[in-house]
């Protein structure tokens, strides 16, 4: 079985890309600034949105989801790796936030 790296929000490094993928209401109420959205359930029929030749840095909201899309990215030939603490630790240090809802960011 293929290994992935878990890395902190603050190793993320600028312009990278990250990959949320938590169900659709938390992401509307607050995600990651410049993140992708793609729900854990629809990644295996999304798989061709992403570039198996870039550095892809999944997020959820504690860390669980992303690590399983992180390992299963991983043993498809993509380089992946767990955001540690998810939103949670993204918001903690003190990383952009957006909403989809207009309203200041929230995570769920």
């Amino acid at each position: 079985m293929s290994e992935f790296e878990t890395v902190q929000p603050t190793q993320i490094p600028e312009g990278a890309k990250v990959l949320d993928v938590r169900e659709d209401y938390e992401w509307e109420a607050g995600h990651a600034a410049g993140a992708v959205h793609i729900p854990m359930n629809e990644i295996p029929e999304r798989l061709d949105e992403l570039d198996p030749d870039e550095d892809t840095y999944v997020i959820c909201r504690t860390g669980g989801r992303s690590a399983q899309v992180a390992q299963y990215l991983t043993v498809n030939g993509y380089t992946a790796f767990n955001v540690a603490g998810g939103s949670g630790a993204w918001l903690e240090a003190g990383l952009p936030l957006k909403s989809e809802t207009g309203e200041d960011p929230v995570i769920r």
